[in-house]
Order: structure tokens, then sequence, then C-alpha cells
């Protein structure tokens, strides 16, 4: 039998490839309703990377990217030197995943817009493309990323694949490719090429100091994103089964637990924008329930941590295995941990992202009422899990009386959304945090007016720092 020398020769699985059909047709999409929270999620991601492009591990990041690149055109957030477009997602992607504020799918157990955005970004910056380009680009990434996830199954989580990075390659590329109006075939390509540059393991939530790899895991996922889009561009095939053929995604990382219906299964019927959870807190999702309610224990009863006995959160038996720990080295530490986010919810501003580094976690006071927090499993919240993440949290005070609440939904999620105000007031305050001298209302107002009209050029122009 004679084999066919072009990889794009061979035929592509049927799931896959009507997924892969749908999405193209995104990128001819007119203005509507979906445009929209495709601007919320873009807004949102933009503020996660300006707090994240001034932290240490976002300064290293375009530290070492610009020793090697001094000419380029797309932008680096936090910063006035242009460079290539996939070095640049590479930036912005550590620094949008890079405080834990950046959005979920929750159902699919992956961050979406610290890949989706910064890859969509600087392709359209790099090829100077309007407005309405990006936020197809966005949306088709978006579905493309809850999707495959979900085909994906909960194997890879289990074995300690981080599915941000496994997945975000490809719909990351999906983004990318959508953005710059790849025909069909290139975009398949794409997709090839981003599959095998799938990886990341979930080894930082060991603890111990090791969490600045994390904030990586997205940066590099948009930088491969992007590096497949432009390549498939020049010409470079791939092959087409490489999602959910032989040997591909699925079956490599999704084993016995992947689900191929899932890539295209009711398409169209809603989108996985619908699905965002805009995350209030600069902690763990498993854990924000938690905050509001002990914050609104406090603001309710005037709730004094020195008259706290002990505190029991009955959560999912995921997050009792996994965000039980005391032991908190460093930032990651300290926003992955229940009980120390219990004591800053207690005695601080769990908004503040000063309160999860420095001298604060090593505050013995937090510590003594950390070691007071006992974490059980709740077979409610094991029901629910992961399309939701509830939570039961019982404060027992000295003098033998109770406080309890409970909630499914944390402010945030689908169930419990963030308004569109609130979405910008987190901008605003992560602009001013930022420290860049932005001017926010004008950011904000950029990325209202995203158009066939406007020019992703003119947007980042008001994400230019003052200094």
């Amino acid at each position: 039998m004679t084999m066919p020398t072009d990889p794009g020769a061979w035929a592509a699985p049927g799931n896959a490839n009507r997924l892969l059909e749908f999405l193209h047709g995104v990128g001819q999409m007119p203005e509507s309703a979906v445009m929209d929270r495709a601007r919320g999620c873009l807004l949102d991601a933009l503020g996660c990377g300006l707090l994240g492009s001034r932290q240490p591990w976002g300064k290293m990041i375009q530290n070492d990217v610009l020793e090697e690149s001094r000419q380029g055109c797309a932008s680096i957030l936090g910063r006035r030197e242009k460079i290539g477009a996939s070095q640049a997602a590479l930036c912005n992607g550590t620094a949008m995943h890079g405080f834990e504020l950046d959005d979920l799918l929750s159902a699919a157990l992956i961050h979406p817009g610290a890949v989706i955005v910064p890859a969509a970004l600087a392709v359209s910056e790099a090829i100077d493309a309007d407005g309405l380009s990006l936020l197809r680009g966005i949306v088709a990434g978006y579905e493309a990323t809850e999707r495959i996830s979900l085909a994906l199954g909960t194997d890879p989580s289990s074995r300690g694949f981080h599915k941000t990075s496994v997945v975000g390659p490809v719909a990351g590329a999906i983004a990318a490719g959508v953005s710059m109006g790849l025909e069909f075939r290139k975009l398949q390509w794409a997709v090839g090429l981003a599959c095998s540059c799938a990886s990341g393991i979930k080894n930082f939530a060991a603890g111990g100091g090791a969490g600045m790899v994390k904030r990586l895991h997205a940066g590099r996922a948009a930088e491969a994103a992007v590096r497949a889009a432009r390549l498939a561009d020049r010409g470079f095939s791939a092959p087409s089964g490489a999602l959910d053929g032989k040997f591909g995604l699925l079956e490599a990382f999704g084993g016995a637990s992947a689900r191929p219906d899932l890539l295209d299964a009711r398409l169209g019927d809603r989108w996985a924008l619908d699905d965002v959870w805009v995350k209030v807190y600069p902690i763990c999702g498993w854990i924000q329930g938690v905050v509001q309610l002990l914050l609104e224990m406090r603001a309710s009863c005037s709730l004094d941590p020195r008259d706290v006995e002990r505190v029991t959160v009955a959560t999912s038996s995921f997050a009792v295995k996994y965000n039980g720990s005391t032991e908190i080295v460093d930032t990651m530490d300290a926003q992955y941990s229940i009980p120390y986010c219990t004591a800053v919810a207690l005695v601080g501003d769990p908004l503040d992202p000063d309160e999860y580094g420095g001298e604060r976690i090593q505050d013995p006071w937090r510590r003594i009422l950390a070691s007071r927090v006992e974490l059980k499993v709740d077979a409610e919240a094991d029901a629910v899990y992961p399309k939701r993440f509830a939570c039961h949290v019982v404060v027992v005070l000295k003098d033998g009386s109770r406080l309890e609440a409970r909630t499914q939904d944390a402010h945030g999620t689908p169930g419990h959304p963030c308004s569109g105000q609130e979405r910008v007031d987190k901008f605003s305050r992560l602009c001013e945090l930022a420290g860049l001298g932005l001017d926010a209302a004008s950011a904000v107002e950029g990325v209202r007016r995203l158009s066939a009209g406007s020019s992703v050029r003119d947007l980042m122009n008001h994400l230019q720092p003052a200094h």
C-alpha cells in the first residue's frame, strides 16, 4: 500500500473535524451577544496580566525574552518594548496566569483566558488585525478549550497532568488561527502541530516553594499556540488526526476516560463563554466559596478572630486531599491552602495580593488560626464537583456558639456571576495595583469599542505603561 507523503492527506476523524469546521466558521461570525462575553473575558485577562507582569516571575520571563529579541511588533504587558508574537504570548500568558486571578471553566477543570487571550492578542497585533477578528478568535478558543478538555476526561488530571498546559497549545492555536483568518487546511495543520506541544505536570502542587513553574504553564502554551499557527500559515503541515486519531491527543493523554463524542456534541446550542468563572480572590478556585462565607460572617456577626475555637470546612474530597497544607513556604502554597486562606479571611483582606507573600505568610497569629482549621469531605460537594464547588463552613467560638453557612456557587461562578460593572471594577483595581500609570477608563473603553472598524494595535496603545 502506498503511504501518503502529505500528513494532511490522512482523513480527519469525524468528531474533531466537525468541531474544527464549526470553529473555523466562527471566523465569519457577525457581531452578536457572544462577542460581549468575549470582551468581558478579554478585559479580565488583561487586568490579571497587568498585575502578573509586575510579579517576580513575570519580570523574569520578560527579561529573558528581551535578551533574545529586540525587534518585533507585539506588546508585552507592563513594558514599552515590542517583541515577536510568540514571545509576547509567552510573556503575557505567564503574566495572566501569574496570580491565581485568571478565569476558569469549572466543569472542564481548566484556565482558558491565560492561554487564549495572549495567543489571539499577539497574532492580532502582529498582523494589525481588526477588533472583530480578535473577538472571533477568543470565542473559538474558549469553545475549543472547554470541548477538548471535557473530551479528555478526568484521567489526565488524576495522573498529574496540568490540563491548562495540555489543552492550551491546541485551543490557543485555534484562537490564533481564527484571528489570523487561516484557511481551513492550515487551521488543521496548526492543530496538528500544537497537539505535539501538549505538556505540563502538576508537581508544583506538592508545595515547598515549587509554585513559580505553574505560572509558566500558560505562557508556554500560548507561545506554542502562536508558533503553531504561524508555521501552519507558512505551509508547515501536520497530521489532521492529531487530536482524536490513533496516538492522538485524546488517546495519549485521556486513555480510557477520553470522550471524543464531546468534541462536537450539540455544537452551537450554547457557548463555552457562558460557563466562564471570573475569580474574585487571588486564590485557588476551590477556596473562593470558603473565603466568601467567612467574610460574610465577619460582616454580619462582627466576628472577632480571637474568639475562634475551631473552623470546620466541609468540601469536595479533591479539595480536602490537595488543599489542606499548613506548610506555607511561598505564594503558591498560600494561595492553594484552605487553612491559610481561612486565616486571611478572618484577620485580613483576601483581595489584597500582599496577603499571600512576604512576611504575612510567616505571621504567627495566622499560623495559629490555620492550625484550628479542620477539613472534612462533604457528600453534597462531592456530588456536584467539578461542575460546582460547594462548601459548608462552621465556625465554633470559645463560648460554644456556632456560626455556619453553605454555598454551592461562589460569587463569580456561572451560578452566581459577576456583573459587567464588577468586571470593570476588578480590571481598574488590578490596573492600579500594577502601578504602571495606565488610564484604566481608556483601556476599558478600548475593549468596549473593539469591532470590525477598530485596530487591536489601538487597544494595546492604551496599555502602554507611562514609564
